[in-house]
């Protein structure tokens, strides 16, 4: 599976945005919209120092982009359209929802959604990973991915029926790479949330809490 680098992980790079500070959390950051400031070369050991120093385009502002480069070793988070994704864009966007919703990552769902509607993902398939729907009524492929994530993130464990029907779905090869791209939203969903990211003040919260 291609993995990416830390500029590319987001759809879309926002500018720094500044609020109000007065309307947001005490801990929270006007630019970064989150608990983590922007990053200073003060904040990093050398390496770190001279991977920032080589990214003199870098702007930080909301998103997992600059969490990530307080630690900018690990540079293997996926990519933002899935166009070039072996298992296609549309199962790229639909394995990313699924990891946003089990997580309850607001900032990455709401960044996604729009995204999965544009590589062909239909409103009735977000829906149902959206508000936890029954998966009765979707093609076979989808809601076996559907299941196969909220079994690996709810139970923690794949029955042997499941992945059997996984991997006579998408081949085994596809079926770890759908495995990797959740992993990696999964990744980036436990950064935001350790964080509280917000959500730039233009940007529509499009996930609604759960009861599960």
């Amino acid at each position: 599976m291609r993995m990416i680098q830390l500029s590319v992980l987001l759809l879309a790079t926002f500018p720094a945005v500044c609020q109000d500070q007065n309307s947001l959390p005490p801990d929270i950051n006007p630019v970064t919209l989150s608990r983590l400031p922007p990053v200073t070369a003060a904040d990093l050991d050398e390496q770190g120092q001279r991977l920032l120093a080589a990214r003199p385009d870098f702007k930080p502002g909301p998103g997992p982009n600059h969490i990530s480069i307080y630690s900018p070793r690990e540079l293997d988070l996926g990519i933002p359209s899935g166009e070039k994704s072996p298992v296609g864009p549309r199962y790229f966007q639909l394995s990313a929802l699924i990891a946003a919703r089990e997580s309850d990552q607001q900032y990455e769902w709401s960044s996604h959604e729009p995204a999965g509607r544009r590589q062909g993902l239909e409103q009735g398939v977000i829906n149902v990973v959206k508000y936890n729907r029954d998966v009765a009524g979707l093609s076979e492929k989808d809601a076996t991915l559907i299941t196969f994530g909220r079994a690996l993130f709810r139970d923690h464990r794949v029955s042997s029926e499941l992945w059997a029907k996984m991997v006579g779905q998408f081949g085994r090869q596809r079926t770890v790479q759908l495995m990797m791209i959740m992993g990696d939203y999964y990744r980036v969903a436990l950064m935001l949330n350790a964080v509280d990211q917000h959500l730039p003040p233009t940007r529509p919260a499009l996930l609604p809490p759960l009861t599960r």
